[in-house]
């Protein structure tokens, strides 16, 4: 799961980092650094999805199920999960965040509603990630974000003092709730691994681990269908999957807007902080989230990463190391932009965060053709490790496209659809 904000951003003139990079629009400079940061997190959220893609989704929570792993491919979960696993997640839902306020401006500075026209873009939002979800992939982010972003919108109006506090209980407090809810899970898991689970321990254990093992199956079967028979399945028996997803993660995705909301208005993203100050905040919180991860996987590794602890700590345990590290490594891009971007990496990142959207779906595309029954029939194959090589194609796919599509056309192709949604008309998009 996973997705990015996909809109436009703009500084005055003279700001711009790259001016007269490789598809930029004459006359329109950009508010680069986002689009940096945005190609980043676009490339680093391939490296959690291709669990899902490559599959059984079940090996992302540990790579252990649903058959034991090698050494090398426990290392190389253990490396995803320090560096990648929340922090992209948490980076991507930021830089929407920031994109609802800077839509709104740009909208409103020229005598626009910016409440309505971001209300038809968030529901144009929504109907292109139902379709992503039928057409392409279950894991899905579109819809979520378009849900979250309308509760966003919502609470734009809030002082920054009053929306950090909200997101702040609301993202704490439901991540909290989810720890004491599994403590008698992990606890149990603990007594099975030590040979001293009592018998109703035993069973809880086994409650809990049966649905992992069933879902897994599912996807194993499901992964060798046609492409119809896979899109008949999920408009009879899971039509409603998307709103699943809503429930299972609003409470961390839209907290994490409103942090994007307020680190926007505050100047994180556009220099208005001092690079002192800057550096601070970034290299303590980049440091905090890696050691509180590094601390989890000190215990969780030599452990073999038992499953119902693990799915604890991806989905509420490690709240605070993957905020720390999302907000930090923005940071640490924003200090590095004016220096990456210029170079021929930093071009290829703007022009790929510039095309997120279509580059989002692109990987579904791909990488769903490679491993699904309609494609190449590869799912279940591949080791954590081996995926890396996926991983390192589709980085090379989206760095390789962006800026030769960028060099003919104002925006990327799915980008150009949604915004002509929007403006209700269909806008010019060669240069």
């Amino acid at each position: 799961m996973r997705a990015s904000h996909l809109g436009r951003f703009r500084v005055p003139a003279g700001q711009g980092l790259t001016q007269g990079v490789a598809g930029a629009v004459p006359g329109h400079p950009r508010l680069d650094t986002l689009d940096l940061i945005r190609g980043v997190a676009v490339l680093g959220i391939l490296t959690i999805n291709i669990g899902g893609f490559a599959g059984p989704m079940i090996a992302s929570t540990s790579p252990n199920l649903p058959w034991p792993a090698t050494r090398i491919d426990e290392a190389a979960f253990a490396f995803n999960f320090l560096l990648f696993e929340g922090k992209m997640r948490a980076l991507f839902s930021l830089l929407f965040g920031a994109g609802i306020v800077l839509f709104w401006e740009r909208a409103e500075a020229k005598g626009r509603d910016g409440d309505s026209l971001q209300l038809r873009r968030l529901g144009w939002l929504m109907l292109l990630g139902l379709l992503h979800y039928l057409l392409l992939w279950w894991g899905d982010i579109l819809f979520v974000y378009a849900v979250c972003g309308f509760a966003a919108l919502l609470l734009r109006p809030l002082g920054n003092a009053v929306l950090l506090t909200l997101a702040l209980l609301l993202y704490y407090g439901w991540h909290v709730w989810g720890m004491l809810d599994a403590a008698d899970v992990i606890a149990a898991e603990t007594a099975l691994r030590d040979h001293v689970a009592s018998p109703a321990q035993l069973r809880l254990v086994a409650d809990r681990i049966a649905p992992m093992h069933a879902w897994a199956a599912q996807e194993l079967r499901e992964a060798g269908f046609g492409y119809i028979e896979l899109l008949r399945v999920k408009l009879a028996e899971r039509p409603f999957w998307q709103v699943q997803m809503v429930s299972g993660v609003f409470s961390e995705t839209l907290p994490l807007m409103l942090i994007g909301m307020v680190c926007y208005r505050c100047g994180f993203f556009d220099g208005r902080l001092s690079r002192g100050r800057l550096l601070e905040i970034s290299l303590a919180c980049t440091l905090a989230g890696l050691v509180l991860t590094g601390l989890f996987l000190g215990w969780a590794w030599p452990r073999h990463f038992p499953p119902l602890t693990m799915n604890a700590a991806l989905v509420w345990g490690l709240a605070m190391p993957h905020l720390l590290g999302g907000c930090g490594y923005a940071g640490l891009l924003v200090l590095a932009a004016p220096r990456l971007a210029p170079t021929w990496l930093g071009r290829r990142l703007i022009a790929a965060g510039r095309m997120a959207f279509s580059n989002y779906v692109l990987t579904s595309l791909v990488m769903t053709f490679l491993f699904y029954g309609w494609g190449l029939g590869l799912f279940a194959r591949f080791g954590a490790l081996e995926q890396w090589l996926f991983v390192l194609g589709g980085w090379a796919l989206m760095l390789g496209w962006s800026p030769v599509w960028l060099r003919h056309f104002r925006r990327g192709p799915l980008e150009w659809l949604w915004r002509s949604l929007v403006e209700r008309r269909a806008l010019t998009n060669r240069l």
